[in-house]
């Protein structure tokens, strides 16, 4: 499992004391959140392409995200850059 660590300069810290009274609570909230909401994004999808191909979907919820073949945002960058460089396809 990964480990971030995450430094805040003394006014970024002040900053979210600012809005918040626990800051670690508060970060890890948000990180936890929007991988939550791109879990739910990864399952929608790959139950949707099972079911458009008339397969059966099973497992948990963690098991189908990671079974997903949406591409990551490295990826989807990669592919963006690619297309910059390369310009508009006839």
């Amino acid at each position: 499992m990964p480990v971030y660590t995450i430094t805040l300069t003394d006014v970024e810290q002040k900053g979210m004391e600012h809005i918040s009274t626990d800051v670690d609570f508060w970060i890890q909230n948000a990180v936890h959140e929007r991988a939550r909401l791109a879990i739910e994004e990864l399952v929608q999808n790959h139950i949707n392409e099972k079911l458009a191909a008339g397969e059966a979907v099973s497992g948990t919820k963690e098991e189908i995200a990671m079974k997903s073949d949406l591409p990551n945002a490295q990826a989807r960058n990669d592919a963006m850059m690619k297309q910059m460089l390369e310009g508009p396809t006839p």
